[in-house]
């Protein structure tokens, strides 16, 4: 499967649009982490705790939005986006968005 946040994949035309696939994620806090991350910004720096979890964030969402595509036979995502929010004091949501499409192979 070809993902890919350009609108287009180069030199391989699209030849039939199947239309929008999401996936997303809500993760809460853990309180491990945050006691670590409160202490990390003391003596600031990158909170590794939070980009860890993030990350993982991110891989599953994006893993659920594949899913949808290939069920829809698509063999290419493109139009990739992430958006974040704040669903309750302690927790996000991760979501990502594009446009699952089959082109031609080579």
């Amino acid at each position: 499967m070809i993902i890919s946040t350009a609108e287009f994949i180069a030199s391989r035309p699209a030849i039939r649009t199947l239309g929008l696939v999401r996936g997303n994620t809500v993760r809460a806090r853990h309180l491990g982490r945050d006691i670590m991350a409160g202490l990390r910004t003391l003596v600031g720096g990158e909170i590794v705790e939070y980009t860890k979890l993030m990350a993982e964030s991110r891989e599953q969402a994006m893993d659920r939005m594949l899913d949808q595509a290939r069920l829809l036979g698509a063999n290419a995502v493109v139009s990739i986006r992430f958006t974040t929010s704040v669903v309750m004091g302690g927790a996000a949501e991760l979501l990502v968005t594009g446009t699952a499409i089959i082109i031609e192979e080579d």
